[in-house]
């Protein structure tokens, strides 16, 4: 854990002025910590019961599929609007920074299907519950949410749990 958080890099004002941005891509350049980064967050989720994991555009695609593929399962991506080839679901959301939008194949999920939701970062929660959002519009049922870094003081907690009540909810490093 000390490597990996060593590695976060912290940038001011990014995207916008008064946003401090913990950057990740400082911990996938390291093989070691790259390595313990996806060991470690295999090892969160041991015991949760899914069969495929979604990945939000664009570094939970990075850790969502090194994870699917490490734990032997199915990887679905939730994208930015227009990526996607095929029918979507779509939901627009707000950031701590401003509005967004997001999309899923229809049919990406099977109705069977129960699905871990990755991504680097929660803050607020609006990106991970819209994408809760989706999965259950596609069809699936949320196991959980698992993410490298949880920015605590921003309460994404709470939105996890109001779009998902039950699921599951990891992380490896909390700010």
């Amino acid at each position: 854990m000390v490597r990996i958080q060593s590695r976060m890099r912290d940038i001011p004002d990014f995207p916008k002025p008064g946003i401090l941005f913990r950057d990740v891509t400082t911990v996938l350049r390291d093989p070691v910590a790259w390595r313990a980064t996806v060991d470690q967050l295999c090892d969160a989720v041991d015991g949760w019961d899914f069969d495929v994991v979604v990945g939000i555009e664009s570094r939970g695609f990075i850790l969502g599929s090194a994870m699917a593929y490490q734990l032997g399962v199915g990887f679905v991506p939730v994208r930015k609007p227009g990526k996607l080839p095929a029918a979507v679901h779509a939901v627009d959301y707000e950031l701590e920074y401003g509005l967004d939008s997001l999309e899923i194949h229809q049919d990406a999920l099977d109705p069977d299907h129960r699905v871990l939701v990755v991504d680097d970062l929660l803050a607020t929660g609006g990106t991970a519950a819209a994408t809760i959002a989706l999965v259950q519009a596609a069809g699936g049922t949320v196991a959980g949410t698992c993410v490298l870094v949880e920015l605590a003081e921003l309460g994404g907690r709470a939105a996890l749990a109001a779009a998902a009540d039950g699921a599951e909810f990891a992380a490896l490093l909390q700010y």
